[in-house]
């Protein structure tokens, strides 16, 4: 999403360069940070506009102004976008935290236009964004790092040699990924392959890299970074150690490691690595942390605001984004009169969680949940703080994130905001789609993270009984004798299954009546195409039929009026089979998301754990594996770029193996 900004208050004019009158700056993200960003523009008494899509326009109504991109693939098109900024004459750029805000190339072309790019220079982009760049400026800094590959390649013997010479397991890296996306672990020869292709489609460049695995005890810690081009201030640490495939999933301010010199030390590198560079506006540096060995290792920087910046401001009582707008209007830190602290003095006490609600089914393999929002109630009160642009009417769809909202508690004591999150967490009601909330719930009930002790693997090594938990504790307080008037009589309601979407292949009845004209007739028609999914509000899609395609010139080019009904008399189309968990020989597709390949072919013979189709999910790629040995049949009538959701039958795979085809 873009978001324009006008200055047309006093107070904001002063703020402004002085070469300046009037100021319109532009926001990239869409979504909860896009409302974030638009809120606090409007603090500063800017005029703002948001920039959308058809079907994704809930942050609108926090702007002043909102123009519409023609799809959802304009927010990645640079040359797009940046000929927008030039039509309406935007003096700032905001980029969110997406693909656009490490984007050098984006950079240069506003900053050739005469706009501001809210973010760092390219230089400093290509020398922080791209992971390589930035593993050199730590060792520039006398920064630990892990061994590696230190050479970019798009070739998979580079990677083998060094893992025969490092030992494995290694960890695959885009030099230019971010958000989880490019990264794999790789604890076998034999997976490397596979690994290797997926962490490389994934990597806009194409170009990736090898590092010695850091397994254990390693906490994530980030250290939180503001410059202005000559000073540099750091907000303290974050520890974001909860996360699945490398994506966060609940974040903690301060951290919860008890040796304060090995955190003022990570601290320190992070600040020592800013101030090498000239750092300008927010950034952050991440690092493995092993709280046993009092050992740590760079990892990366990301020269952009962070979803979880919102923990930091929680934790100092600041506004990273205000301070954010305010530099890129040419503010000194002096000039905001904020103190850099010292990297030994300790941080405020305060403890701050953030929870990341997705639309996602955790017990479906995390599969992305597809649909409209039709009601949805959030927490609030003392020490809570919910970052959102859901409301009922929202759509969720596989062009964007999954993420729904961010929830924030705080409190002085660290059982109180425990307290606080499982409290804000019962308080969460979504219908429509189907969501993490009983994830979230698990992790914060368990003692490993109550008591600090969640490393980053505790996530996936205890996954099943996490998920297990909000049922144990259902059941014990069903049969526990406490009174009614300490427990709800009123059971908190399940998120309800992902509402269901039209899908490529469908079947339909149809009646079509010619406008100005007393004349109708009915039909079955296929779905051919989807241009807008949004049923059964909205609907804009192509549909074949034999009648429909008739060589009446007349009939063709008249308007109709077309109603739709399901029809239950029809056969459903090959591609939209719904898989049957009862059958053993179906293999169900697991989530939703857009086929980048399918792998096997009717006939051919497939071993257990084989790979048969690549789908892609929020821009990450995830193999769809046989759940045993067999020979493959009814195979999905699918072509690279169709949608599939989760359910949906992927082929058949029978037991008796018969000979496989030449």
């Amino acid at each position: 999403m873009l978001t324009l900004i006008n200055h047309v208050r006093v107070e904001a004019a002063q703020v402004v360069n002085p070469t300046r009158s009037r100021g319109r700056a532009v926001e990239m993200p869409r979504g909860e940070i896009a409302v974030r960003v638009l809120s606090t523009a409007r603090e500063l008494g800017l005029h703002t506009v948001a920039v959308y899509t058809d079907g994704d326009a809930s942050h609108t109504s926090h702007a002043h102004e909102a123009v519409q991109l023609p799809n959802a693939a304009c927010f990645l098109n640079v040359g797009h976008l940046v000929s927008l900024c030039k039509k309406h004459k935007f003096d700032l750029v905001h980029p969110g935290y997406g693909f656009l805000s490490e984007s050098a190339e984006f950079c240069e072309q506003l900053t050739s236009a005469g706009i501001t790019f809210i973010g760092p220079g390219a230089d400093i982009l290509r020398q922080t964004g791209d992971k390589l760049s930035a593993r050199k400026l730590a060792e520039s800094c006398h920064v630990p790092v892990l061994p590696a590959l230190t050479e970019p390649t798009d070739q998979i013997e580079p990677i083998a040699e060094f893992a025969r010479k490092a030992g494995w397991p290694i960890m695959l890296k885009a030099v230019d990924g971010g958000g989880g996306r490019g990264i794999r672990l790789v604890n076998r020869e034999e997976d490397l392959d596979s690994l290797f292709q997926r962490a490389t489609n994934e990597s806009p460049s194409r170009k990736i890299f090898a590092e010695k695995a850091a397994v254990g005890d390693y906490r994530h810690v980030e250290v939180q970074i503001l410059g202005d081009g000559k000073d540099v201030c750091h907000f303290w640490e974050r520890e974001c150690s909860i996360q699945r495939r490398y994506q966060k999933i609940v974040e903690i301010a301060p951290s919860i490691i008890r040796d304060r010199r090995l955190v003022a030390s990570v601290i320190g590198s992070a600040v020592r690595m800013a101030k090498r560079i000239n750092y300008r506006y927010l950034g952050t540096w991440e690092f493995l942390v092993s709280p046993e060995d009092a050992t740590f290792h760079f990892m990366e920087t990301n020269p952009r605001l962070q979803v979880e910046h919102t923990i930091t401001e929680t934790l100092c009582g600041v506004d990273l984004v205000r301070y954010q707008l305010l530099v890129a209007l040419g503010k000194s830190l002096k000039e905001l009169q904020i103190r850099p602290p010292s990297c030994t003095e300790l941080p405020p006490r305060m403890n701050a969680i953030q929870m990341r609600l997705n639309a996602e089914d955790p017990k479906q393999t995390f599969s992305l949940s597809t649909g409209r929002i039709n009601s949805v109630s959030l927490p609030g009160g003392n020490g809570v703080r919910l970052d959102t642009h859901v409301k009922p009417g929202v759509i969720v769809s596989t062009d964007f994130d999954s993420l729904l909202a961010k929830i924030i508690v705080s409190s002085s004591d660290w059982d109180a905001t425990v307290g606080k999150a499982l409290r804000a967490l019962e308080d969460i009601h979504i219908e429509g789609v189907t969501t993490n909330i009983d994830l979230l719930h698990g992790i914060i009930l368990s003692d490993d993270f109550q008591e600090g002790k969640c490393d980053t693997q505790w996530l996936e090594r205890n996954l099943d009984w996490i998920l297990e938990s909000k049922s144990r504790l259902g059941t014990l307080l069903a049969g526990s004798t406490t009174s009614p008037s300490t427990v709800s009589s009123d059971p908190v309601k399940p998120t309800a299954p992902s509402a269901s979407l039209i899908k490529k292949g469908d079947t339909f009845e149809v009646r079509l009546s010619k406008l100005g004209l007393d004349k109708t007739f009915s039909d079955a028609v296929r779905v051919t195409k989807i241009m807008r999914n949004d049923f059964p509000n909205a609907l804009a899609a192509e549909f074949s039929s034999a009648q429909i395609n008739s060589n009446d010139t007349e009939q063709s080019t008249q308007p109709y009026r077309i109603v739709i009904s399901q029809s239950s008399g029809l056969n459903t189309s090959a591609s939209g089979r719904q898989g049957s968990p009862k059958d053993p020989s179906h293999l169900i597709c697991p989530l939703a998301g857009e086929l980048v390949e399918l792998l096997v072919d009717d006939g051919d013979i497939v071993s257990e754990w084989q790979p048969v189709a690549i789908i892609r999910q929020m821009k990450m790629e995830l193999e769809v594996r046989a759940h045993k040995q067999g020979t493959i049949s009814s195979l999905w009538d699918l072509e690279e770029g169709d949608q599939v959701s989760a359910g949906m039958l992927v082929c058949c795979i029978n037991s008796e193996q018969p000979s496989s085809k030449l």
